[in-house]
């Protein structure tokens, strides 16, 4: 018996492209637009030298940071969200990378279980927020319903608006509380994701990584943008700004996720010289500077 194709047709430019996971073969017109797609400011990616360099540049900040939210009980949060393969993981893993971890923490939730089905929404996040001088990155967030659930029908239209209106408030109770609170929106581009699909598909060490579910969400690109929009319009607040990161090149990305916490935080021994300056083709602020 035959086994079905899943090959994708999207119309970019006026002209159909098909794209087919399955096939070890990646597309030129994929290839040659992974880095470029949705507009992005850079032909090529960083030198690796360059980019080594600065990244243990901010680690030894972050480190600092970290040290000193210990010893005064500084709590953060930093919420991590993107299109599947936008860069999450490995954001966080260069955040965690040389912090102590018993007080630093990554959470990242499965589905919930029917308990937490019928708590109330927010309930299963909290239980892991930080305690005195911790740092809990979450890779993806309660902001689940705000993407995939409505575009999946995971959640139920009514749930999707209670969600958009109620964010913002439970966002200022955790300000409020004195915890620091970043939120990242992770870009990428159509290509730059089909690319990481496919590599993924093709690769005998992270094949795991791509699940049905990815498959079935490339069919639902558009509808995905349009609930990022939606979700990022809605819940962007003076008090719990989303910040946007193009991260079609994932190490220029990684290094403005660590140079915009640390320019937003006070410790001691903090290096701005060393911390350096944001690349503002790169970075942005709320729905602006989405694609």
């Amino acid at each position: 018996m035959a086994s079905k194709s899943r090959a994708i047709e999207f119309i970019i430019d006026g002209k159909k492209r098909v794209f087919d996971i399955d096939d070890p073969k990646l597309p030129d017109w994929v290839d040659d637009n992974d880095i470029t797609a949705g507009g992005y400011p850079y032909k090529k990616r960083m030198d690796k030298d360059d980019y080594e360099q600065q990244l243990e540049a901010l680690q030894i900040q972050i480190v600092n940071m970290h040290t000193h939210m210990q010893n005064t009980g500084k709590r953060m949060i930093a919420v991590f969200e993107g299109r599947d393969a936008a860069g999450k993981g490995g954001s966080i893993s260069v955040l965690h990378e040389f912090l102590n971890p018993r007080t630093a923490r990554n959470v990242a939730l499965p589905k919930p279980s029917d308990v937490e089905r019928g708590q109330w929404y927010y309930q299963r996040y909290i239980e892991h927020f930080p305690t005195t001088g911790e740092l809990v990155s979450f890779d993806r967030s309660w902001y689940n319903r705000g993407g995939v659930e409505p575009v999946m029908g995971f959640c139920t239209p009514e749930q999707h608006r209670a969600f958009l209106h109620d964010t913002p408030e439970f966002e200022k109770m955790i300000v409020e509380e004195g915890i620091v609170f970043f939120k990242f929106w992770l870009n990428i581009g159509l290509e730059t994701q089909l690319k990481r699909f496919h590599d993924r598909r093709h690769s005998k060490l992270k094949y795991w990584k791509l699940s049905d579910m990815d498959i079935i969400g490339m069919r639902k690109w558009d509808d995905y943008t349009a609930a990022r929009n939606t979700m990022i319009s809605a819940t962007h607040s003076p008090h719990a700004p989303w910040t946007v990161i193009r991260m079609n090149d994932k190490r220029r990305g990684r290094l403005e996720v660590l140079r915009h916490i640390l320019l937003n935080m006070d410790y001691e021994g903090k290096d701005r010289d060393a911390i350096g300056s944001p690349d503002p083709k790169i970075i942005g602020t709320g729905p602006d500077a989405l694609d």
